[in-house]
């Protein structure tokens, strides 16, 4: 089990490997052959966790993608970014952290490489604003976007974010036309585009960096509208129906594969990335390289034909009337069981 907080679904894991390791333990101190033993339950252990990652709920997909021991964006820099170089600053207001700019190679592909990061420790989180770029991070990125446009670089952007950060200096400073500005400026952008999720996809957040010629995204992360705590507080007046919402957003690769809105989802190793980052970080690299050499292949004027018209076929309606029953009906349980004695909602609820 890969050090850290166990996520409540996994902790039958735990308790399997503890046991594993108390074997091993017995068999180094002590005389006797353990090892029959040993593999037994290294085989139940893995038959386990294939079972139960193969059965995530949206919600525990939600809770991987979020696992204070994925990898992040920096941790991929260092496993497969060589000559990285990179840049700071928008050139207006300052450096942002979280978003991270730089030229580098892949695979031997030279590349201009964006990417968003959360911050490994507290220190560094508080940092990064715990993923969530500010407006100057985006204008940091669209500068270097036009700098690969310029060199004629293929941009690649890795994408792990709850959200464009939300508080009152970012909006002052222009988050929303950031965003909207990136959005028109990459649909257009004379070079390659790819793009990938490998956490959260949240909202304009991953937009700002998301609209490209391929779109990937990990087997255990999400990209969304808004977040679930998110979607939950605006539509029923409380982030506790986070895991109804989860549900309800289509948000797993699974349904953006079947929705057109990512290409491929890219296999994560047994228990997800966090449980064998080396690996995650190889299959990741070689998907990266695959789709820079597929994109750098096509003519340019087909290449942003196809870029155009593969933003203009996003959006399909879904309804699922049921689904829609039971979720209000549920949110007005919660919402009775919040109001007070005396039958009076409070003030601010509708």
């Amino acid at each position: 089990m890969a050090p850290g907080p166990i996520l409540e679904f996994e902790k039958p894991f735990a308790a399997l490997e503890e046991e594993i390791q108390g074997l091993e333990k017995v068999q180094a101190e002590q005389p006797g052959d353990l090892s029959a033993e040993v593999a037994a339950l290294r085989r139940t252990l893995v038959e386990m966790i294939r079972k139960t990652y193969g059965g995530l709920t949206p919600w525990n997909l939600v809770q991987v993608s979020r696992h204070p021991q994925r990898p992040l964006a920096r941790d991929y820099i260092d496993y497969f970014v060589s000559d990285f170089k990179e840049l700071h600053g928008d050139r207006y207001f300052g450096d942002d952290a979280a978003m991270v700019t730089g030229f580098g190679k892949i695979g031997g592909e030279k590349i201009m490489l964006i990417a968003e990061h959360k911050g490994r420790d507290t220190k560094e989180r508080v940092a990064c604003h715990f993923g969530c770029p500010h407006p100057e991070g985006y204008r940091k990125a669209l500068r270097a976007m036009r700098l690969a446009e310029k060199y004629a670089l293929p941009v690649v952007t890795l994408i792990d974010t709850p959200g464009a950060f939300p508080g009152i200096g970012a909006e002052e400073r222009g988050q929303a036309q950031a965003i909207a500005i990136n959005l028109m400026e990459m649909a257009r952008l004379r070079t390659p585009i790819v793009s990938v999720v490998i956490g959260e996809g949240g909202s304009g957040g991953a937009l700002g960096i998301g609209v490209g010629d391929r779109m990937g995204i990990l087997q255990y992360a999400y990209y969304s509208v808004i977040s679930p705590e998110g979607c939950a507080a605006i539509l029923w007046k409380t982030a506790k129906l986070a895991e109804a919402a989860a549900a309800s957003l289509r948000l797993t690769p699974q349904h953006l594969l079947e929705l057109g809105i990512v290409d491929e989802i890219i296999p994560e190793p047994l228990g997800g990335a966090h449980r064998n980052p080396r690996d995650m970080a190889t299959t990741l690299e070689r998907k990266l390289v695959g789709f820079v050499r597929q994109a750098k292949r096509m003519p340019l004027e087909k290449l942003l034909a196809r870029r155009y018209e593969r933003i203009r076929s996003v959006g399909k309606v879904v309804s699922d009337p049921a689904a829609l029953v039971a979720l209000n009906a549920a949110a007005a349980a919660e919402k009775a069981e919040a109001a007070p004695a005396n039958g009076n909602l409070p003030l601010d609820a509708n």
